[in-house]
């Protein structure tokens, strides 16, 4: 019997929609988002903690166009792609002149001085060289620098980004201290997917209509059961990694409605992501029949074997479910009602 089409109901979009990173309903990203809110009001610099994966950029984006006083000035350094000269030479210029002066100097072409008067969004703070950390802790502490040889305020707003586990770089002497005080004045920790398996649907939904709205296409959505089954896997990439799966199953899907049929090739069926072992098989019918009592027990599972909810959520009737789990020997004594 095909199965019954219910697209997803996604309420109307905020004129200002947030970053993709806090789109959920999930408390944690609600705790998030008003850290994220707090940190903006206040001074002084913020520390993201996020896993691989997880879109740091828009956050420290969203908090750069939250902060009224700066300009729109937004820099972005990327400190583990550049080797330590390289990031030396983008952050501060040219080399110093030999002789110590009472301030950092840089020059007017260094990015420190492009991101007067808004924000340094400094990713992957922790891979930043011993040398690089310690003349930003002195540019941090003082407030000043010498812009090729005039004294000047800097007038900054730091934002860092870094895996969380940082407390171990500082407390090993890996990161300064120092440096480390003044990026987390207010710290934000970023939840990953597990931690919040019910924002994956509306997630999806953004990810797909971002994917609709850079191709010029109509509006498409996923079906019900297509994002419970989004919903049941583990994501240990992240917000990165459920974005190359939308974006496959999108590109394969023949109709507007993406189907569960759509989703399962996009996948990459391995025992890191699917809820339980799954071994892929035969054809995409056989795949499906195979990976259906998975599916299934993954959805009772995660609704905590209450039939009524499990069945809405993978958009079929509760006795429907009742006999598919019979059919497919899925254990039904946990169940309650």
């Amino acid at each position: 019997m095909p199965e019954t089409i219910t697209l997803v109901d996604v309420p109307p979009a905020p004129s200002k929609s947030p970053p993709r990173e806090l789109v959920g309903r999930s408390v944690a990203i609600a705790r998030v988002r008003e850290l994220v809110r707090r940190a903006a009001a206040a001074n002084g610099g913020v520390l993201l903690l996020a896993y691989r994966g997880g879109d740091v950029e828009s956050v420290a984006r969203d908090l750069h166009e939250r902060i009224d006083r700066f300009s729109r000035t937004f820099e972005r350094v990327e400190c583990s792609a550049a080797d330590p000269v390289r990031l030396d030479r983008l952050l501060f210029g040219a080399p110093p002149p030999l002789v110590p002066t009472d301030l950092e100097s840089v020059t007017s072409d260094s990015r420190i001085a492009a991101a007067s008067g808004g924000t340094l969004f400094l990713q992957d703070v922790t891979d930043m060289p011993a040398s690089v950390q310690a003349r930003l802790a002195r540019v941090a502490r003082d407030g000043e620098v010498r812009i090729d040889g005039a004294r000047m305020a800097t007038d900054v707003r730091w934002i860092a980004s870094a895996a969380p586990g940082i407390e171990i770089e500082v407390r090993t002497g890996r990161f300064r201290n120092d440096l480390y005080r003044r990026l987390a004045v207010s710290r934000i920790d970023l939840p990953p997917l597990r931690d919040r398996p019910e924002d994956v649907a509306l997630l999806s939904a953004r990810l797909l209509e971002d994917w609709c709205a850079r191709r010029g296409c109509p509006p498409r959505a996923f079906t019900q059961s297509a994002l419970a089954l989004l919903s049941a896997l583990a994501w240990p990439g992240n917000l990165a990694e459920l974005q190359v799966v939308v974006e496959r199953a999108a590109t394969g899907a023949p109709n507007d409605a993406i189907r569960i049929e759509d989703v399962l090739p996009a996948l990459d069926l391995d025992s890191t992501k699917m809820p339980v072992p799954f071994v892929p098989s035969g054809n995409l019918r056989d795949a499906r029949l195979g990976f259906e009592r998975d599916y299934i027990a993954a959805v009772l599972q995660h609704h905590g074997w209450r039939m009524a909810e499990a069945a809405q959520a993978l958009g079929i009737q509760r006795p429907n479910l009742y006999r598919k789990a019979r059919q497919l020997g899925i254990p039904l004594a946990r169940a309650s009602e």
